[in-house]
């Protein structure tokens, strides 16, 4: 079990970064994203003065790349229809997120996209990648993960559509909007969660559980994930891998989200990452 965490909040106008520990904040010298390039081992991080949060703000200010593993549940691949769910049918593929322009933390800080009538939600577990990595092997991978979060992966599932092209979808319609990746509400290092293959998560609108699922019904677990993105590019601090998400997205019963509702996301040893749909910019 945790025994702190990492955040940046905002106190004073300023993001701050800080050690969470039983709610309080205390600052820390450098932030996060300086501390992972750094190799800075986090488990053994110590904070200084406590600070009053005005609000908690998204912990890594800002990573180079998030990366999102797509259809990699076993749950949510059948829902979504596919016809055979066997693991030797399945591609691991990812995408991409734009860390700046995606990344929020919790409150009312997503904005519905003004040309989206299917906004859709999905919880996933993070992972940070904590040392530069490249061509890791299922013996290594995890050794470079410094510390695991909570994503949404808000999706305007219209958009993602592109009947009419050859492609047939746009990735970054679809998934690239702004605000489309709240992330947080902390950082828990690696070395505080047991097995982060067999983790409960969970997704309420509204109130209304969503999705309720184990990061161990994952179809590549999260080694294959970090072999597979090691082998394409160089992973480096403060990256951040989605590992892809369970089961009762809003898109096969035809639900989605709209302005005004709450998105509760948990996953265990973790926390909850809270946020609000708000209007469009």
């Amino acid at each position: 079990m945790a025994t702190f965490a990492l955040a940046t909040i905002e106190a004073g106008g300023r993001p701050v970064p800080c050690l969470e520990r039983d709610g309080r904040y205390y600052r820390l010298q450098k932030d996060l994203m300086a501390l992972l390039s750094e190799g800075a081992p986090l488990d053994g991080l110590a904070g200084g003065e406590e600070v009053k949060a005005d609000r908690v703000l998204t912990p890594l200010q800002y990573p180079g790349k998030v990366l999102c593993a797509g259809a990699n549940y076993y749950d949510h691949i059948k829902e979504m229809g596919v016809p055979d769910l066997r693991k030797e049918a399945q591609r691991l593929f990812f995408f991409f997120k734009p860390p700046r322009n995606a990344l929020v933390g919790p409150g009312r800080t997503v904005r519905y996209p003004a040309d989206t009538k299917m906004f859709d939600w999905e919880v996933e577990l993070a992972a940070v990648i904590g040392k530069r990595s490249r061509r890791l092997t299922m013996d290594n991978a995890l050794d470079a993960v410094a510390a695991y979060t909570i994503g949404i992966d808000l999706s305007a599932r219209d958009l993602n559509r592109a009947p009419e092209t050859f492609y047939k979808l746009d990735w970054v319609a679809g998934k690239a909007q702004d605000t489309c990746c709240p992330l947080g509400p902390r950082l828990v290092p690696a070395k505080f969660i047991r097995d982060p293959q067999d983790l409960a998560l969970k997704l309420s609108v509204n109130g209304e559980v969503k999705q309720d699922a184990r990061t161990s019904g994952m179809i590549f677990d999260i080694r294959e994930q970090l072999v597979t993105l090691s082998a394409i590019m160089t992973l480096d601090p403060g990256d951040i891998v989605l590992t892809g998400t369970p089961a009762g997205v809003g898109m096969p019963k035809g639900t989605f989200l709209k302005v005004g509702d709450r998105v509760d996301a948990e996953i265990e040893s973790i926390g909850k990452l809270s946020v609000e749909i708000g209007e469009s910019a």
